[in-house]
């Protein structure tokens, strides 16, 4: 046997299982139409929430930044890579989360990454972590020496007996705001309340949050009124905002802290001028305008209904992500296939993202989306439904 059949192994038992990820091709610019392999088909498992990733205003802005700073930083920010854009786009940042301060970085994941280590290195510290957070937190844990004690998912009771159980120098008790897969919102005035109550750093990563929760779109905190709150939110920026990157906002001193700790911020170049200022004009037509924010859930809220009408069973979800729940998960990339034959783009998602035998299409709406594209898509999912015997 060659060293690398192991590897031939493996993909052949992710093939025979469902589990083989079909990693489709696009063609276009990210709108409720897109090219993908070459065909034009209705987006609808991508996160542009808004519809900023072609938005005329972000585009214009990304090109204008390109022609005044360049394409790239040329350098980590703690060295020679932080340009004025970064600055402005940080304290529209804390302006728009309502905290003191806020920290780009050049992705989600990485602002993860560079956190958890950073907050509660030692082995003496604590990690608290719902069972459902995201891959990116999971990440971000691993880099860490803490020890870890998984809750189980939006229980309290859990949260609040292994709080009891478990002492040690620095506790952190880390959510996702929004869970990517089901849609469903992490109890914060609780997390927030157990935090206070056993002296525990709160953080939560609002990625699927900003833009779709709150006042226009600022996220978790502000849905349920605690704004300032939260010690640490982790945000991301190549969502709702539609361009790529990710932030952490909180406290002076805590951004401080992480401007000397964070090993990304440090190790890593900056993140490019265009990217920057297209994130700065998502923020600023957000601060002064909630209409796109109401139109994702309008879009969110008819095909919701729609499809629990049409017997399809759309989970948990309280936010404008739509599981459509198939099980196992070969039904479910047989399930996409069909959708993509008839025109719509969504992906299947089966083992490791999601539990076995909870496969499903996640079914990602969006302000772009008309009323015309949604009830194509109704049309299209329903005529799979019946050919494949889940409705």
């Amino acid at each position: 046997m060659g060293k690398l059949d192991f590897i031939t192994q493996e993909i052949e038992e992710l093939k025979s299982s469902g589990l083989y990820n079909i990693i489709r091709v696009i063609g276009s610019s990210q709108g409720p139409w897109t090219i993908v392999d070459g065909k034009k088909v209705l987006n609808m498992c991508s996160n542009n929430y808004l519809g900023f990733a072609a938005h005329p205003d972000l585009k214009k802005k990304a090109i204008e930044a390109i022609e005044l700073y360049g394409v790239g930083p040329a350098a980590v920010r703690s060295i020679a890579g932080t340009m004025e854009l970064h600055n402005i786009l940080e304290e529209k940042l804390a302006k728009f989360k309502r905290t003191e301060a806020a920290l780009s970085l050049q992705a989600g994941l990485i602002a993860n990454l560079s956190t958890i280590p950073a907050l509660v290195p030692s082995q003496e510290d604590i990690i608290f972590s719902d069972e459902l957070n995201h891959a990116s937190i999971i990440d971000g844990i691993r880099l860490s020496k803490a020890k870890r004690v998984i809750y189980k998912h939006l229980d309290m009771n859990s949260l609040e007996n292994a709080l009891k159980e478990n002492e040690g120098r620095r506790k952190l008790i880390i959510s996702d705001g929004v869970f990517s897969m089901d849609g469903d919102v992490a109890p914060l005035p609780d997390l927030v309340v157990l935090a206070e109550k056993y002296d525990a750093l709160l953080m939560v990563d609002d990625a699927h949050g900003e833009g779709v929760l709150g006042s226009h779109g600022r996220g978790i905190a502000n849905h349920f009124g605690l704004d300032g709150k939260v010690d640490v939110e982790i945000g991301t920026l190549s969502k709702a905002f539609g361009v790529v990157g990710g932030f952490v906002a909180g406290s002076k001193k805590l951004i401080e802290f992480l401007k000397q700790k964070a090993r990304p911020f440090l190790f890593s170049s900056a993140t490019t001028p265009a990217d920057v200022a297209a994130v700065i004009a998502a923020v600023d037509i957000l601060e002064n305008d909630d209409t796109l924010v109401k139109k994702l859930w309008d879009n969110a809220k008819y095909f919701k209904e729609k499809m629990k009408d049409a017997g399809f069973d759309t989970g948990r979800s309280k936010t404008p992500i739509t599981p459509v729940m198939l099980g196992e998960a070969k039904r479910a990339q047989e399930f996409s296939k069909k959708l993509f034959k008839e025109g719509i783009f969504a992906q299947s998602i089966g083992y490791p993202t999601v539990p076995k035998g909870k496969a499903r299409i996640r079914v990602m709406i969006s302000a772009a989306h008309s009323k015309e594209d949604i009830e194509f898509a109704l049309e299209k999912f329903t005529k799979a439904g019946k050919q494949l015997g889940v409705i």
